[in-house]
C-alpha cells in the first residue's frame, strides 16, 4: 500500500476511507488509495488580452468587416440568368426531370406561379450536364435568393456567384498572443462576430416580423498559420457575400425567426474540444475549406474579390 501511494500522481484526490461509490468503498476497505480523476474543464475563452497585444493579420488589410444592407440585384429576368449558364436540348433524353420528377419528354409537372417559358423546353446545364425543364429551373430560380447566380439541385455545382441573406453586422479579425491546443508553434486568429436582432427583409423567411440573435458577440478561433490565415480570407469573402449567418430555426433551442450559422463551421472553443466545436481537431481546416468550396468560396473567389 505505501508503494501504491507513492506511485499516485501529485494532483490526484484522495477522499477518506469513506469515498462514494462501491469501487471506493472496496478499495478503502482493503487498505488500498483511492484516486478520483477531475473531469476536464470547458474553456470557452483565452486568458485575458490587453489592446497592445492584439496585432492585426499579415496580408490583411483592416481588422473589421461590416454589413449593412442586402446585396444589389442584378436586374435580369430568370430566363435571361439562366441564359448564361444553360444549353439547349432539342431530343429530350428519357429521364426524369429532379426538381418535377416527371419525365424529359413529356411538359414540366410543375404546379406553382407559371413562369414565361414553355413546360416542354428542357435544357442542359453547361458545366456539370444535368438536364431539367427550362420551367422548372426559372421556378426553383424564382423561388430562391434571385441574386444571378444558380445551383444545381442534383449535384451542387454553382453557376455564378452565389450569395445569402445574413442579415447586417460586423465581423472582427486580429490575432492574440495564445497558442491554440494542437497549434503549439503558432499564436491564434480570433474572430469575433456580432449581428444585432431587426426585422426581416424581403430576402428571409418572414418579412417584416422581427427576429433575435441569440450568443452574439460569438467568438471564434484560428490558428495563425499558413492554412489558418487561408481559411481567414475565404471566410471574409463568405460574409462579403452573406453565407455566414442565416436567419431561420435554431437546431439547439427549437427557437424560430432567429440567427442561425449557415453550414460553415466555426471553433468556439478555445482551450477545450468538451463539445466538438474546439481544438484540437487536425480535420478541423481541410473540413472548413470543404465547407467554403461547397459555397462557391475557394482560392479562384480571392482573385475575383480583387478584380
Amino acid at each position: 500500500a505505501t508503494n501504491l501511494v507513492k506511485m499516485m500522481p501529485e494532483n490526484s484526490v484522495r477522499p477518506p476511507s469513506a469515498a462514494p461509490g462501491i469501487t471506493g468503498i472496496l478499495m478503502s476497505a482493503a487498505g488500498l488509495p483511492v484516486c478520483l480523476t477531475r473531469p476536464p474543464k470547458l474553456v470557452l475563452h483565452p486568458p485575458p488580452v490587453s489592446k497592445s497585444d492584439i496585432q492585426a493579420i499579415p496580408g490583411i488589410s483592416h481588422t473589421c468587416r461590416k454589413t449593412t444592407k442586402k446585396q444589389a440585384k442584378k436586374g435580369k429576368t430568370p430566363e435571361e440568368v439562366l441564359k448564361k449558364y444553360l444549353q439547349k436540348v432539342r431530343h429530350p433524353p428519357d429521364e426524369d426531370c429532379t426538381i418535377c420528377m416527371e419525365r424529359l419528354c413529356a411538359p414540366s409537372g410543375y404546379k406553382g406561379p407559371q413562369p414565361a417559358v414553355k413546360p416542354e423546353l428542357v435544357g442542359k446545364l453547361a458545366k456539370c450536364g444535368h438536364v431539367f425543364h427550362l420551367h422548372c429551373l426559372v421556378a426553383m430560380y424564382n423561388n430562391g435568393n434571385k441574386d444571378g447566380s444558380l445551383q444545381c439541385p442534383t449535384c451542387k455545382t454553382i453557376y455564378g456567384v452565389k450569395t445569402g441573406t445574413q442579415p447586417p453586422g460586423k465581423m472582427e479579425y486580429h490575432i492574440i498572443p495564445h497558442a491554440l491546443p494542437g497549434h503549439s508553434d503558432c499564436k491564434t486568429i480570433r474572430i469575433i462576430y456580432n449581428i444585432p436582432p431587426g426585422v426581416q427583409g424581403p430576402e428571409h423567411p418572414n418579412p417584416g416580423k422581427s427576429f433575435t440573435a441569440r450568443g452574439f458577440p460569438r467568438h471564434c478561433y484560428l490558428p495563425d498559420s499558413e492554412k489558418g490565415r487561408k481559411v481567414l480570407k475565404l471566410l471574409l469573402v463568405a460574409w462579403d457575400r452573406r453565407l455566414i449567418f442565416a436567419i431561420g430555426t435554431s437546431s439547439t433551442t427549437g427557437e424560430s425567426d432567429t440567427v442561425i450559422w449557415n453550414e460553415i463551421h466555426h471553433k468556439t472553443e478555445f482551450g477545450s474540444n468538451l463539445t466538438g466545436h474546439g481544438y484540437p481537431d487536425v480535420n478541423y481546416l481541410d473540413n472548413v475549406l470543404a465547407e467554403l468550396a461547397a459555397q462557391g468560396i475557394t482560392e479562384e473567389s480571392l482573385a475575383q474579390e480583387k478584380d
